[in-house]
Formats: structure tokens, C-alpha cells, sequence
């Protein structure tokens, strides 16, 4: 059986990979900050774990809770964004925020995972087409964009860090109708999550370190 863990499960593409995984027959870890969330995928079968990437000591207690899972599919999902436009400087308040959940989250769960991965696992990490720099267009919601072309850089030095043991993936999981996205975004969460899904089945070890669409097409750094 395919062993999965999911990490921000609590609604949205996390909650969703969990529900496809599960439907799939996978195991699943998954986790959450909340007790009501955690109920929510003890409901969908999966082992729910409670985690705060924003707190260092929840952060580092992940690996003991996973401590003899091998994983074949790792997702890290962390997203904030505080919207913004034109060259606006950030307080130091939203700086925090959406840096620390979207780039220090990663970098402290990453390290807590790696040596539960299974051999040819993928391990992804939900970016955003906003990250991109060789694609950008736009100045809009710059805080975000930065702070997903940081994590991009932290998944390239992951799957440097990983290369012969994992296969790790940046995605853009399109403009999806989350509390994020909104309700005129582009596509559903399950199209989204399904196209996800479908390119980690497919993805090969020279794939490594790529930065894809959520329909597998790949995105300029």
C-alpha cells in the first residue's frame, strides 16, 4: 500500500490530497493546526497529525511523530498571502507572516521528512506561477511572489540534497477556487489535485528539481 503524507491538510488542495489519496487506497498522514480540522481527516480514514510550521518546537517534534512511516509521496501545502499592489512596502507584521509560513515552514518540516521518504519517493511543494521570475508580468501581490520564488529556491537545494533518493517537484497548482483563489478562479480544487497527482505518478529522476504546472507543463524559474 501507497504510504502518503500530506502536510497543511487542514482545507483547499491540502484537504483535497488527502480525500483523492484515500479514495486511491493510499495510507495517509496528514496534518493540521486545528482540533475540528484533525477530526475532519480522522473522518477520511487518514492518520492525523497536529502541526504548526509556524512554531519551531511543533516542527521539530514531526519527525518522532512519523518515526517509522515510509513514505512514497510527500506534499508540504503552506500558502498565505496578504494582497497588495504596485511597489507598497510590507509592515513588518505581513513580512513575517507570509515569509514564515510559506518559506520558513518548508525549510523546517523539509528536514523532518527527508529520511522518512521512501527510495524514489516524490516530495513536492506547492508554489505558485507568481514565483516565477523568467515569467513574470506583473508586480501585483510582490510579498507572495517573493516569498514563492524563496521557497522555489528552497525545493531546488532539496532536490540537490535528495538527488538519487528522491524525486522532489515545485508546482503551480493553477488558480484554483480556494478561500485563496476565490470563486472566480479558473478551475476546481479536484481538477487541480488530480493533475497534481498524475504528474508525481509520472515524474522520472531527470525531473528532478523541476517546476511544473499543475497539468504537468513546465514553468520558467
Amino acid at each position: 500500500m501507497k504510504q502518503v503524507l500530506i502536510v497543511g491538510a487542514s482545507r483547499g488542495i491540502g484537504l483535497e490530497f488527502v480525500r483523492q489519496y484515500r479514495a486511491a487506497g493510499a495510507a495517509v498522514v496528514a496534518t493540521a493546526r486545528q482540533e475540528e480540522d484533525l477530526a475532519r481527516l480522522r473522518e477520511l480514514g487518514a492518520t492525523a497529525l497536529k502541526l504548526d510550521v509556524l512554531d519551531a518546537a511543533s516542527s521539530s517534534g514531526l519527525a518522532w511523530q512519523i518515526d517509522g512511516n515510509v513514505f512514497d509521496v510527500a506534499v508540504v501545502n503552506a500558502g498565505v498571502n496578504v494582497r497588495s499592489s504596485g511597489l507598497n512596502s510590507p509592515t513588518e507584521a505581513d513580512f513575517d507572516k507570509v515569509m514564515r509560513t510559506n518559506v520558513l515552514g518548508p525549510m523546517r518540516v523539509i528536514p523532518q521528512i527527508a529520511e522518512y521518504l521512501a527510495p524514489g519517493a516524490r516530495l513536492a511543494v506547492l508554489s505558485s506561477r507568481m514565483g516565477s521570475i523568467g515569467s513574470r508580468a506583473s508586480n501585483s501581490d510582490w510579498l507572495y511572489r517573493a516569498s514563492k520564488a524563496a521557497v522555489n529556491s528552497v525545493l531546488k537545494d532539496t532536490a540537490l540534497s535528495l538527488e538519487g533518493r528522491a524525486i522532489c517537484v515545485s508546482f503551480h497548482p493553477g488558480w484554483v477556487r480556494t478561500d485563496m483563489g476565490g470563486s472566480g478562479a479558473d478551475i476546481d480544487v479536484s481538477t487541480s489535485v488530480a493533475g497534481m497527482r498524475t504528474v508525481l505518478a509520472s515524474v522520472k529522476a531527470e525531473h528532478n528539481g523541476g517546476y511544473f504546472n499543475y497539468d504537468g507543463q513546465t514553468i520558467p524559474w
